[in-house]
Formats: structure tokens, sequence, C-alpha cells
């Protein structure tokens, strides 16, 4: 039996996966490392504990593999999208990485929009000026900490830093630089007439490849370290959401996944670049050679419910946490929550909203606060899904993956707001699934993704509306939006005092 290891660069974590020719998943490992938040709207890390934990990982994977070594043919990637990671002439690290949901950036989104102008920007990237993209990043080193920009000579995402350590080959490939604003989504190359007009050296941005295109093989120090075998192929890979994307089976027109991690994701597949959604949500090319998706995001999704965890229950796992919202009735007896702690991008691009629970009373307890944390995101999911059922996509059915897949009620809950029926697979692995798709094959397992997804992607439950809980939650949701609007100001003030 041959096997491969998808590897997924999380915002809290890496997740490595071993799986078979049959997409069974032998061995997992998660290993942590620390967010560095020192301010309002910042969010850094260490791009050494990256690779520290990824190591870490893979040495204890293959402690306990039973197997031969040889027998583990291939490695990609998977990661979190928009980071920055500036590199200096020796290719090491300049400083910590800005992450995607770091919101310092707005004066660094409104010098985009001045030098290359907002209908020109959407045309190019297909995506508007946002705080979390990668070239506000790059400007807001550059206005901010000159000395170091001055030293940079290239520029990588994530997980193209940690394919770097570990084969010494440095590339980017086109999901991730799609989600830069320096990388033409249609002609599939850097964009020269943004650089220019921002005076960025064109040198800054890394060698382009495919995901699917073998970068060569792990460098004999990483095979030292971890126990793999020198020959060990690795593969480009690609970012999270279109991995995520891959290892759902959303590989051709029709498809629509949705992913609650840390953040929130609405995606669905593209044919061309040719669909136009006027900037309301991210257009990027996916990790399927000439596809691409577009999506929706809510930044605050699981973080949301993380965040209410471990301010109220710190010391209860999660099916503790949760146990009695199916006591709740659909709406949480009138209590409403928006997600916005961290600023929100789909629909509202506002990096100053903050959340809010609306409706307290009395009778309120905590199981009626939980489920409203629940209800608050999939109602800011189900804004997006709105875009693309206003712009002709028709939704019938959602694959539903990441943390958002893990508890029935939950499911349930999206099927009864989404007005749809929601999918669960069996093996619900996420990114780090097709990052491990995407080397199944580079090794030339399969001839293309497709074919692979009819062996390792397998449906375990299909939940349908309940139509009681449809019109329950129809009434609701206008409600809902109207929160933003009405504390839109409110918000804006109150981030004076922080």
């Amino acid at each position: 039996m041959k096997y491969v290891i998808g590897i997924d660069l999380g915002t809290s974590a890496v997740k490595i996966l071993l799986v078979n020719q049959r997409g069974d998943v032998i061995q997992e490992r998660s290993k942590s490392y620390p967010l560095f938040q020192e301010r309002s709207g910042y969010s850094e890390q260490n791009p050494k504990d990256w690779l520290d934990q990824t190591i870490l990982g893979l040495s204890d994977l293959i402690r306990h593999f039973d197997g031969e070594v040889e027998d583990i043919e291939g490695i990609s990637f998977s990661g979190q999208m928009h980071g920055l990671v500036l590199l200096d002439k020796n290719y090491q690290v300049l400083r910590n990485a800005i992450l995607w949901n770091d919101t310092r950036t707005t004066k660094e989104c409104q010098q985009i929009y001045a030098k290359v102008g907002k209908e020109r920007l959407l045309k190019i990237t297909k995506n508007l000026a946002l705080e979390g993209f990668t070239l506000p990043k790059i400007l807001w080193v550059e206005n901010n900490e000159p000395d170091i920009f001055q030293k940079a000579t290239k520029f990588l995402l994530p997980k193209d830093y940690l394919r770097y350590q570990l084969t010494g080959k440095l590339h980017m490939e086109y999901s991730d630089a799609a989600g830069t604003l320096l990388f033409n989504i249609s002609e599939k190359k850097w964009s020269k007439e943004i650089c220019e007009l921002l005076e960025i050296d064109m040198d800054l941005c890394p060698p382009l490849i495919e995901s699917c295109h073998e970068v060569g093989t792990i460098s004999l120090e990483i095979a030292q370290k971890t126990g793999l075998s020198p020959s060990t192929r690795v593969f480009a890979g690609g970012a999270d959401n279109a991995c995520g994307a891959i290892g759902a089976g959303i590989l051709e027109n029709g498809k629509t996944m949705l992913s609650i991690g840390t953040s929130g994701v609405v995606l669905t597949y593209e044919e061309n670049a040719e669909q136009d959604f006027q900037g309301k949500v991210h257009y990027f090319n996916h990790s399927v050679p000439d596809g691409f998706y577009s999506m929706g995001v809510t930044l605050s999704a699981g973080h949301s419910l993380d965040w209410f965890k471990n301010v109220f229950a710190p010391e209860e796992d999660f099916n503790e946490f949760l146990e009695d919202i199916d006591t709740v009735p659909a709406g949480s007896n009138g209590l409403l929550f928006t997600p916005y702690i961290s600023g929100e991008r789909t629909p509202h691009v506002d990096a100053n909203i903050r959340g809010s629970f609306i409706g307290m009373d009395h009778s309120h307890r905590r199981k009626h606060f939980i489920r409203a944390v629940l209800e608050g995101i999939t109602f800011s999911l189900k804004e997006s899904i709105e875009i693309f059922r206003k712009n002709g996509k028709e939704i019938n059915s959602i694959i539903s993956i990441g943390g958002g897949a893990r508890n029935p009620i939950w499911l349930q809950m999206q099927a009864d707001i989404f007005n749809t029926k929601i999918i669960k697979l069996k093996s619900e692995q996420g990114p780090a699934m097709g990052a491990a798709m995407i080397a199944a094959v580079g090794c030339g397992w399969f001839d293309n993704l497709q074919e692979c997804a009819q062996t390792f992607i397998q449906v375990d439950k299909v939940y349908y509306p309940i139509q009681e809980h449809v019109e329950q939650y129809k009434k609701i949701f206008p409600l809902y939006k109207n929160v933003y609007f009405t504390t839109k100001t409110l918000s804006k003030e109150l981030m004076k005092f922080k």
C-alpha cells in the first residue's frame, strides 16, 4: 500500500494527515502554535513556529507508522491565505508574518484605490482592496517599517514559506497568488501594471507554479529530522479554501461548500473568470487546473463560538458546552448575535464593525446565548448565499465541512436557515484532505482531481430543511441584517476607546 501526506497550515495549528490509496486516513496529527495580537486589529505569527511544529508533527507521525517510509510517496500543502512573510536576500524572515485576519491596513487600502482605481483593481484582480489581503500588508510595512522593507527581496504566503523550508525551492502557486491583489486572475500572472502604479519591484513576487506541480523532494536535513525518506516527492498545494473545496469535491459547476473554521466560507465553483460579482464576494483561481471559485467570508465564524466558550465556559469541552441547545427553539427566544468581533468582510467590508447581542432579557439563559451565537454565524453566511442566488447561481445543496459539520444540531440549523439540503461527508478532513488529494494526483494515483474525488469522498448524512423552522428564520433574518446598519456608527465611535 502507498501513502501520501496532506499538511494544512492553519491559523491556530498545523494539521497533518497520512492517507492511503483508498482515501483512508491512517494517522492524523495536530500541533498548535501561538497567535500574537498585541493591539486591537493586529494578528501575527512567527514563521519559525510553523516549521518547528510541522517537523514535530511529521516526526511523531513517522515514529508511529508501521510501514516502510519509502511507501510514503508524496506530500502537499494547504494553508491560511493572504498572510505576509517577508524574506531578505538570504531568504531569512525579516519580521513576524502579518495574517489574513489582521485589519491594520485601512489606509493602505485607500492608497491602492488612489493609485490603481477601484474599477481597474476589480478588472485585474476580481477583488476589492480589503485589509486582510497581502498587498495592503506589503504597503503597511513599506509605510511603517521602511528599514525592514528595504531589506525585503521576496514575499511568500504561509504554506509557500513552509514548503520552501522543507525543500529549499521557492515558489507560490496560483490559488494563493490570487489572494494577494498583485495577481491578474484571468491571465494567471503577476500584474506589472499594479506593481508599477504602486512602485513595487516585481522581483519581490516569487515564481508561479500550478498546485499539482512537483517542486522537488524534501531536503536531506528535513528527512533526518522527521524520519521521512529523502525521496519523498513534494507538490505545490493550494490555498486553504481551494484545498477545502477539493476535499469536499467542489470540482465542477453547480457544487457549493460551506466551511466553518476560524473564519466561515461559502464557496462555489466557477468555470471561468468571466462571472462578475462587482467585488461583492471574492473571486480566485482554483487549485483545479484552469478552474476558479467565488466565495463569501465571515471573518469570525468558529472564532465567535471559541471566543464565547473561552470567556464563559473555558473548563468545558465542546460536547458538554453545546448539549442543551436542542432545547432552545429556532430564533433563541428573540435573542440575536452578530459575529463581527473582528470586523467583517462579506457583505460588509468593514474593519470597524463590532459584534453584539440584541434582544436580551431576564428569561435568557446560557443555552440561549450559545444557540444565538450559532444562529448569528449561520445568518452571516446566509448573506453570502443570498449574493450568489441573486447573481443567478442555483444552490440546492451544500456540502458542510469544518467545525460547523461536527454538531448535528448546527447542521440542521444550516439546512433550516439556508433552506437547502446540507450534506455531511463520511471523512471530513477539509483542507488537509484536499492537500493529500493533490499529492495523490501528483504521484500518478489518479489522472485528475475529479477521479480522485470519486474514490476519496463519500456522503455520510443529508439534512433537509424543516419547514416550520424555515418560516421562523425567514422572519428573523431581515432583523439580523438590520443590526449591522443600526450599530455601524455606534461601533465606529466605540473604537475610539480601544
